[in-house]
Protein backbone atom coordinates (compact mmCIF):
# COMPACT_ATOMS: atom_id res chain seq x y z
CA UNK A 1 0.00 0.00 0.00
CA UNK A 2 1.25 3.09 -1.01
CA UNK A 3 1.12 5.78 1.91
CA UNK A 4 1.57 9.86 0.24
CA UNK A 5 2.16 12.15 2.78
CA UNK A 6 1.89 15.83 2.48
CA UNK A 7 3.53 17.88 4.56
CA UNK A 8 4.92 21.38 5.39
CA UNK A 9 8.36 22.23 3.83
CA UNK A 10 11.45 23.36 5.85
CA UNK A 11 9.51 23.15 9.17
CA UNK A 12 10.83 21.53 12.16
CA UNK A 13 6.92 20.38 13.20
CA UNK A 14 6.15 19.56 9.17
CA UNK A 15 8.59 17.26 9.37
CA UNK A 16 8.20 15.83 13.05
CA UNK A 17 4.26 15.18 12.21
CA UNK A 18 5.51 13.46 9.03
CA UNK A 19 7.58 11.18 10.64
CA UNK A 20 5.15 10.63 13.86
CA UNK A 21 2.49 10.11 11.65
CA UNK A 22 4.50 7.71 9.70
CA UNK A 23 5.08 5.40 12.84
CA UNK A 24 1.48 5.46 13.45
CA UNK A 25 -0.13 4.82 10.25
CA UNK A 26 2.60 1.33 10.53
CA UNK A 27 2.16 0.82 13.79
CA UNK A 28 -1.67 0.85 13.97
CA UNK A 29 -3.22 1.15 10.95
CA UNK A 30 -1.22 -0.53 7.77
CA UNK A 31 1.77 -2.58 8.90
CA UNK A 32 2.68 -3.05 5.01
CA UNK A 33 2.45 0.56 4.08
CA UNK A 34 5.53 2.13 2.28
CA UNK A 35 5.25 6.09 2.74
CA UNK A 36 6.38 8.57 0.14
CA UNK A 37 6.91 12.40 1.04
CA UNK A 38 6.00 15.75 -0.46
CA UNK A 39 6.67 19.07 0.84
CA UNK A 40 4.07 21.61 0.68
CA UNK A 41 5.13 25.65 0.84
CA UNK A 42 2.52 28.44 1.00
CA UNK A 43 2.72 30.14 -1.98
CA UNK A 44 0.64 33.05 -3.96
CA UNK A 45 -1.71 30.39 -5.23
CA UNK A 46 -3.69 27.48 -4.78
CA UNK A 47 -0.99 25.02 -3.52
CA UNK A 48 -2.88 21.52 -4.35
CA UNK A 49 -2.69 19.89 -7.40
CA UNK A 50 -4.88 16.81 -8.02
CA UNK A 51 -1.63 14.97 -9.02
CA UNK A 52 -0.27 15.40 -5.70
CA UNK A 53 -2.40 12.44 -4.45
CA UNK A 54 -0.88 9.54 -6.21
CA UNK A 55 -1.33 7.31 -2.57
CA UNK A 56 -3.37 4.34 -1.90
CA UNK A 57 -4.15 6.87 1.05
CA UNK A 58 -3.34 10.33 1.10
CA UNK A 59 -2.35 12.24 4.45
CA UNK A 60 -1.88 16.34 4.91
CA UNK A 61 -0.09 16.94 8.23
CA UNK A 62 0.30 20.42 9.15
CA UNK A 63 -0.63 21.80 6.72
CA UNK A 64 -3.62 23.55 4.81
CA UNK A 65 -6.63 21.19 4.04
CA UNK A 66 -7.83 20.15 1.00
CA UNK A 67 -11.29 19.13 -0.74
CA UNK A 68 -9.64 16.54 -3.02
CA UNK A 69 -12.12 13.09 -2.73
CA UNK A 70 -8.60 11.40 -2.54
CA UNK A 71 -7.59 12.53 0.92
CA UNK A 72 -7.85 10.26 3.29
CA UNK A 73 -6.45 11.53 6.12
CA UNK A 74 -5.83 15.27 7.57
CA UNK A 75 -3.99 16.85 10.78
CA UNK A 76 -3.56 20.30 11.35
CA UNK A 77 -3.21 23.06 13.83
CA UNK A 78 -3.05 26.37 12.30
CA UNK A 79 -5.39 28.77 13.08
CA UNK A 80 -5.29 29.33 9.24
CA UNK A 81 -6.30 25.91 8.35
CA UNK A 82 -8.54 26.80 5.03
CA UNK A 83 -8.01 28.06 2.03
CA UNK A 84 -11.61 29.11 1.30
CA UNK A 85 -14.72 28.69 3.25
CA UNK A 86 -16.23 25.98 0.45
CA UNK A 87 -13.11 23.92 2.20
CA UNK A 88 -14.29 24.56 6.16
CA UNK A 89 -17.61 23.46 5.21
CA UNK A 90 -16.02 20.54 3.09
CA UNK A 91 -14.15 19.57 6.28
CA UNK A 92 -16.96 19.78 8.96
CA UNK A 93 -19.08 17.56 6.79
CA UNK A 94 -16.71 14.86 6.87
CA UNK A 95 -17.41 11.48 9.23
CA UNK A 96 -14.48 9.59 8.75
CA UNK A 97 -12.94 10.74 11.73
CA UNK A 98 -10.08 10.78 10.06
CA UNK A 99 -9.58 14.31 9.09
CA UNK A 100 -8.56 16.41 12.25
CA UNK A 101 -8.41 19.46 13.49
CA UNK A 102 -7.43 21.82 16.86
CA UNK A 103 -5.58 25.21 16.98
CA UNK A 104 -5.12 25.05 20.41
CA UNK A 105 -2.43 22.45 20.43
CA UNK A 106 1.43 24.65 20.17
CA UNK A 107 2.12 21.35 17.69
CA UNK A 108 1.18 19.10 14.92
CA UNK A 109 3.44 16.55 16.05
CA UNK A 110 1.75 16.61 19.81
CA UNK A 111 -1.93 16.60 18.20
CA UNK A 112 -0.98 13.51 15.93
CA UNK A 113 0.39 12.01 19.40
CA UNK A 114 -2.67 12.47 21.35
CA UNK A 115 -4.75 11.50 18.52
CA UNK A 116 -2.96 8.01 17.93
CA UNK A 117 -2.85 7.68 21.55
CA UNK A 118 -6.32 8.30 22.36
CA UNK A 119 -8.60 6.78 19.65
CA UNK A 120 -6.14 4.02 18.16
CA UNK A 121 -4.27 2.95 21.31
CA UNK A 122 -0.90 3.49 19.20
CA UNK A 123 2.29 4.85 21.92
CA UNK A 124 5.43 5.61 20.94
CA UNK A 125 7.85 6.48 24.12
CA UNK A 126 10.81 6.36 21.89
CA UNK A 127 9.55 9.54 19.89
CA UNK A 128 8.59 11.31 23.07
CA UNK A 129 11.96 13.50 23.22
CA UNK A 130 10.52 14.53 19.13
CA UNK A 131 7.41 15.31 20.30
CA UNK A 132 8.54 17.39 23.41
CA UNK A 133 11.09 19.54 20.70
CA UNK A 134 8.21 20.19 18.29
CA UNK A 135 6.43 21.78 20.76
CA UNK A 136 9.03 23.85 21.92
CA UNK A 137 9.97 24.87 18.50
CA UNK A 138 7.18 25.09 16.74
CA UNK A 139 5.22 26.90 20.04
CA UNK A 140 7.93 29.47 20.53
CA UNK A 141 8.67 27.80 23.77
CA UNK A 142 11.84 28.57 24.64
CA UNK A 143 12.93 30.40 28.24
CA UNK A 144 14.11 33.47 26.20
CA UNK A 145 15.17 34.75 22.93
CA UNK A 146 19.16 33.41 23.67
CA UNK A 147 18.47 30.08 24.03
CA UNK A 148 16.22 30.40 20.54
CA UNK A 149 19.15 32.21 18.68
CA UNK A 150 22.29 30.52 20.03
CA UNK A 151 20.79 26.91 19.21
CA UNK A 152 22.88 24.82 21.57
CA UNK A 153 20.13 21.95 21.61
CA UNK A 154 20.62 19.23 18.96
CA UNK A 155 16.81 19.66 18.01
CA UNK A 156 17.43 23.48 17.44
CA UNK A 157 20.51 22.95 14.95
CA UNK A 158 18.45 20.40 13.09
CA UNK A 159 16.13 22.97 12.93
CA UNK A 160 18.50 25.08 11.08
CA UNK A 161 19.09 22.56 8.56
CA UNK A 162 15.35 21.58 8.32
CA UNK A 163 14.08 25.22 7.35
CA UNK A 164 17.48 26.77 6.04
CA UNK A 165 18.41 24.27 3.37
CA UNK A 166 16.98 24.75 -0.14
CA UNK A 167 16.68 21.13 -0.74
CA UNK A 168 14.00 18.64 0.12
CA UNK A 169 15.36 15.78 -0.66
CA UNK A 170 17.65 15.65 3.09
CA UNK A 171 14.57 16.94 4.93
CA UNK A 172 12.65 13.81 3.39
CA UNK A 173 16.09 11.82 4.49
CA UNK A 174 15.31 13.41 8.04
CA UNK A 175 11.49 12.32 8.67
CA UNK A 176 12.73 8.83 7.74
CA UNK A 177 15.32 8.84 10.40
CA UNK A 178 13.19 10.78 12.95
CA UNK A 179 10.80 7.53 12.83
CA UNK A 180 13.54 5.12 14.88
CA UNK A 181 16.12 7.49 15.68
CA UNK A 182 17.31 10.40 18.12
CA UNK A 183 17.66 14.30 17.79
CA UNK A 184 21.58 13.87 18.50
CA UNK A 185 21.93 11.21 16.67
CA UNK A 186 20.73 12.91 13.57
CA UNK A 187 22.54 15.83 13.80
CA UNK A 188 25.63 13.50 14.14
CA UNK A 189 25.03 12.25 10.43
CA UNK A 190 28.09 13.19 8.31
CA UNK A 191 25.73 14.50 5.72
CA UNK A 192 24.07 16.78 7.76
CA UNK A 193 26.76 18.12 9.77
CA UNK A 194 28.12 19.19 6.07
CA UNK A 195 24.83 21.33 5.85
CA UNK A 196 25.22 22.44 9.30
CA UNK A 197 27.86 24.11 9.29
CA UNK A 198 27.62 26.78 6.55
CA UNK A 199 23.82 27.19 7.53
CA UNK A 200 25.21 28.27 10.93
CA UNK A 201 27.99 30.72 10.00
CA UNK A 202 25.08 31.86 7.70
CA UNK A 203 22.86 32.60 10.83
CA UNK A 204 25.64 34.26 12.10
CA UNK A 205 26.25 36.25 9.97
CA UNK A 206 22.01 37.12 9.53
CA UNK A 207 21.73 38.19 12.75
CA UNK A 208 24.83 41.05 11.40
CA UNK A 209 22.74 41.93 8.31
CA UNK A 210 19.56 42.46 10.19
CA UNK A 211 20.86 44.02 13.02
CA UNK A 212 21.71 46.84 10.22
CA UNK A 213 18.56 46.48 8.09
CA UNK A 214 16.35 46.76 11.35
CA UNK A 215 14.42 49.27 12.73
CA UNK A 216 12.19 49.64 16.09
CA UNK A 217 9.41 52.28 16.55
CA UNK A 218 6.47 52.09 18.72
CA UNK A 219 7.19 48.25 20.06
CA UNK A 220 7.40 47.24 16.26
CA UNK A 221 10.91 46.01 14.32
CA UNK A 222 10.49 46.17 10.59
CA UNK A 223 13.04 45.42 8.15
CA UNK A 224 13.83 44.34 4.27
CA UNK A 225 15.80 41.69 3.48
CA UNK A 226 15.72 42.60 -0.38
CA UNK A 227 18.80 41.74 -2.08
CA UNK A 228 20.07 38.92 0.89
CA UNK A 229 18.52 35.49 0.15
CA UNK A 230 17.39 34.93 3.99
CA UNK A 231 14.03 33.94 3.68
CA UNK A 232 15.09 30.97 5.87
CA UNK A 233 16.14 33.34 8.87
CA UNK A 234 15.80 32.62 12.76
CA UNK A 235 12.84 34.37 13.55
CA UNK A 236 14.02 34.84 16.74
CA UNK A 237 16.55 37.57 15.74
CA UNK A 238 14.43 39.97 16.27
CA UNK A 239 13.62 39.77 19.74
CA UNK A 240 17.29 39.02 20.63
CA UNK A 241 18.20 42.11 19.39
CA UNK A 242 15.31 44.27 20.54
CA UNK A 243 14.04 42.59 23.87
CA UNK A 244 11.62 45.55 24.40
CA UNK A 245 9.82 44.84 21.27
CA UNK A 246 6.35 43.42 20.85
CA UNK A 247 5.77 42.49 17.24
CA UNK A 248 8.65 41.96 13.59
CA UNK A 249 7.45 42.52 10.11
CA UNK A 250 9.71 41.53 7.36
CA UNK A 251 9.84 41.43 3.62
CA UNK A 252 11.94 38.77 1.84
CA UNK A 253 11.66 37.87 -2.05
CA UNK A 254 12.63 34.34 -3.12
CA UNK A 255 12.68 32.69 -6.48
CA UNK A 256 8.92 31.48 -5.79
CA UNK A 257 7.28 34.02 -3.47
CA UNK A 258 7.72 37.71 -1.84
CA UNK A 259 7.26 36.52 1.79
CA UNK A 260 6.00 39.00 4.75
CA UNK A 261 6.53 37.23 7.72
CA UNK A 262 4.46 38.85 11.00
CA UNK A 263 5.81 37.65 14.40
CA UNK A 264 5.55 38.48 17.80
CA UNK A 265 8.23 38.69 21.03
CA UNK A 266 7.31 35.68 23.26
CA UNK A 267 9.05 37.26 25.78
CA UNK A 268 7.38 41.08 25.36
CA UNK A 269 7.18 43.30 28.38
CA UNK A 270 3.47 43.49 27.90
CA UNK A 271 1.38 40.95 25.94
CA UNK A 272 0.80 41.55 22.51
CA UNK A 273 -3.09 42.43 22.02
CA UNK A 274 -3.29 41.52 17.72
CA UNK A 275 -3.82 38.18 16.28
CA UNK A 276 -1.65 37.67 13.72
CA UNK A 277 -3.49 35.19 12.02
CA UNK A 278 -6.20 37.13 11.68
CA UNK A 279 -4.23 39.92 10.30
CA UNK A 280 -2.49 38.01 7.67
CA UNK A 281 -5.77 36.41 6.50
CA UNK A 282 -6.70 39.49 5.32
CA UNK A 283 -4.15 39.84 2.83
CA UNK A 284 -4.53 36.07 1.45
CA UNK A 285 -1.74 34.54 4.12
CA UNK A 286 -2.07 33.43 7.64
CA UNK A 287 -0.56 31.29 10.59
CA UNK A 288 -1.52 31.53 14.12
CA UNK A 289 -2.72 34.22 17.01
CA UNK A 290 1.21 34.73 17.87
CA UNK A 291 2.85 34.58 13.82
CA UNK A 292 1.77 34.62 10.53
CA UNK A 293 2.76 35.14 6.88
CA UNK A 294 1.76 36.02 3.74
CA UNK A 295 2.87 34.94 0.04
CA UNK A 296 3.10 37.26 -2.70
CA UNK A 297 4.04 36.34 -6.42
CA UNK A 298 7.30 36.50 -6.86
CA UNK A 299 8.54 39.84 -8.22
CA UNK A 300 5.90 41.98 -6.19
CA UNK A 301 8.40 43.38 -3.96
CA UNK A 302 6.66 47.07 -4.03
CA UNK A 303 3.44 45.44 -3.11
CA UNK A 304 4.96 43.20 -0.04
CA UNK A 305 6.73 46.98 0.99
CA UNK A 306 2.86 48.70 1.02
CA UNK A 307 1.40 45.63 2.82
CA UNK A 308 4.25 45.63 5.00
CA UNK A 309 3.91 49.45 6.04
CA UNK A 310 -0.20 49.18 6.64
CA UNK A 311 0.60 45.91 9.14
CA UNK A 312 3.09 48.24 10.71
CA UNK A 313 1.32 51.11 11.22
CA UNK A 314 -1.92 48.46 12.56
CA UNK A 315 0.44 46.90 15.14
CA UNK A 316 1.61 50.76 15.85
CA UNK A 317 -1.68 51.18 16.87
Amino acid sequence: MLERVLYHDHCFDGAASAAFFSRFIAGAVHPDAEFRYTGMAHGASQPFDAALFDGDENAIVDFKYSSNPRLTWWFDHHQSAFLTPEDAKHYRRDTSGRKLYDPSYKSCTAFICMVAGERFGFHAPDLADLVHWSVIIDGAQYPDARTAVEMGEPAMKLTLVIEATKESDIVRKIIRWMQFRQLPEIIAEPEVQALFEPLYRRHLDSIEIIQNRARQEDGVVFFDLAGYEMEGYNKFIPYYLFPASTYTVSVSPSAFRTKISVGSNPWAPAAPAHNLATICERYGGGGHARVGAISLEPGALEKARALAAEIVAELKS
